[in-house]
């Protein structure tokens, strides 16, 4: 049974609803793999702390499932280095982590929405992977910056890509994805009203005054964060059969390394 170490800053839904896709499927026998533990980069106790609320729900689940949760907070985790040497702090508080993690022998890492940059010794320790909000080939960054960027360039498709976590942040060895359009119907509307208001502002002031809520990036948001459940169980389960294993920071099938990701925009568009 392959073994998850699954790290989340459990911020919202998304983070929940991943962890209960996984678990779901492992409950009905679709999934050969067991969840280690879970970590999170928050203790819950911090202020100010707007997310608190959600991840409470996100912590009272994880326990529900009986696995063990570990916090590191990063707010309370030397903060004078952080304020003085961010790469230093980086590396220090990897150290932690690698060290209330390492005990538990897992096999991968999954990113579920973990939200802090993980430091380059435990990207080059343990093997994971994290789900990117973009095309193997898009733009790097959280999903709020992707999605404006897409806007900004007037981008005909979006999607989403699973890659092995490394020192290059966004930009290890893609393994899946899957991509869908954002111009035609349900987007050519919001289209032609995003030229409308970039006639009289600029995107930034757009960004400042209607934020995530933005017709058109809501759009895309959506259109996005449906897929990202079905390509992340669909990943794991390449893991979880052995079809495919990370050696040398490499994804391997079948001995050889694997020269295109897999393009399983049709089993996800299935799923949604």
């Amino acid at each position: 049974m392959l073994r998850l170490g699954w790290f989340s800053t459990g911020r919202g839904p998304g983070s929940r609803n991943l962890l209960k896709e996984v678990m779901d499927k492992k409950e009905e026998g679709l999934i050969d793999a067991e969840i280690a533990f879970v970590f999170c980069n928050w203790s819950n106790d911090e202020e100010p702390n707007p997310k608190k609320e959600q991840r409470s729900m996100f912590f009272d689940m994880v326990r529900g499932y009986g696995i063990p949760l570990i916090t590191l907070s990063w707010k309370d985790f030397l903060p004078e280095l952080r304020g003085t040497d961010g790469d230093a702090w980086r590396s220090e508080y990897g150290n932690k982590l690698r060290e209330l993690t390492g005990k538990y022998g897992f096999d991968m890492g999954v990113l579920a929405g973990y939200m802090l940059w993980m430091d380059d010794e435990t990207c080059r320790r343990y093997d994971m992977i994290n789900l990117h909000p973009a095309l193997p080939d898009g733009p790097k960054g959280t999903w709020e910056e992707v999605i404006w960027q897409l806007i900004e360039e007037g981008a005909d498709e979006h999607g989403v890509t699973i890659h092995i976590c490394t020192e290059d942040l966004d930009r290890g060895a893609a393994l899946t994805y899957c991509k869908f359009p954002i111009r035609g119907c349900g987007f050519d509307s919001l289209w032609k009203d995003m030229e409308r208001k970039l006639e009289s502002s600029s995107l930034e002031d757009i960004v400042s005054k209607e934020g995530t809520g933005e017709p058109l990036f809501r759009k895309i948001r959506e259109e996005g964060s449906k897929r990202e459940l079905p390509l992340i169980v669909s990943t794991i389960g390449l893991f979880a059969e052995g079809r495919v294993k990370i050696q040398n920071k490499k994804i391997v099938e079948d001995g050889s390394v694997l020269e295109n990701p897999y393009d399983i925009s049709a089993d996800v568009d299935r799923s949604v």
